[in-house]
């Protein structure tokens, strides 16, 4: 399984290191029990949901694998798993599509700026490639 994005990991560590400081804490104000109990109790919620979302990154990582299109997807540029399988999600085994260009177009993505009738203007500017629409929207702005 590829390695947890930096905000996972992040998340991993920070519910250890709550429930750490709980256990270390030696100053007892009114409340501090029954703080420290919801606290931990958040803590160990938070650990046990980041291990559903791995169980669960790693099935869609499985059913990405097993697709026909999984090499083509992750072999575009900033096209990974949850990227992959979200453009598989919307347009299926893209047999809608008679050629990439009208995947393209449906995506929202502007021709290529060297493609006959494309506006020469539109290379110059980077945001013109970015653009896209449909389902496709979030899956094409993270690949961006």
């Amino acid at each position: 399984m590829p390695q947890a994005a930096p905000r996972m990991r992040s998340a991993h560590t920070l519910a250890g290191q709550i429930t750490t400081a709980l256990a270390e804490q030696t100053v007892t104000v009114p409340g501090t029990g029954s703080a420290g109990e919801i606290i931990s109790g958040m803590a160990e919620s938070l650990a046990v949901v980041l291990r559903r979302r791995e169980v669960l990154e790693s099935r869609v990582a499985a059913l990405l694998e097993a697709h026909p299109l999984a090499k083509v997807l992750t072999s575009m540029p900033r096209v990974a798993v949850r990227t992959g399988a979200r453009i598989l999600a919307e347009v299926g085994d893209a047999s809608a599509f008679p050629t990439a260009a009208h995947l393209a177009s449906y995506a929202g993505l502007p021709p290529p700026p060297d493609a006959p009738g494309h506006p020469s203007g539109a290379k110059d500017h980077p945001a013109a490639a970015t653009k896209c629409s449909n389902g496709t929207e979030n899956a094409c702005r993270r690949s961006t």
